[in-house]
């Protein structure tokens, strides 16, 4: 299932990505630090998003309190809500 998240507190815009049983991919952020938010999708393509929004949830960025890492768990734990 194809998901979009307005990202909050980052300089990335939105996140789009999908999960399908569980497994996420093709994770694209539009905005941000283009080469680590390339590196970010690679890393966690083909994992499951439960552990994926475990790992990088609460992660910072900065002075901020959240981080495109961040956005990307809670993005995956509000598709994780919907199904």
């Amino acid at each position: 299932m194809n998901y979009t998240y307005k990202t909050r507190g980052t300089c990335a815009a939105k996140i789009d990505f999908e999960i399908n049983d569980g497994i996420i991919s093709n994770v694209v952020f539009t905005g941000g630090c283009n080469g680590n938010l390339k590196a970010i999708a690679k890393l966690v393509e083909g994992k499951k998003a439960e552990d994926i929004a475990a790992l990088l949830s609460g992660n910072t960025c900065g002075m901020k309190n959240t981080s495109c890492a961040d956005q990307l768990a809670a993005a995956i734990k509000a598709a994780l809500a919907e199904a």
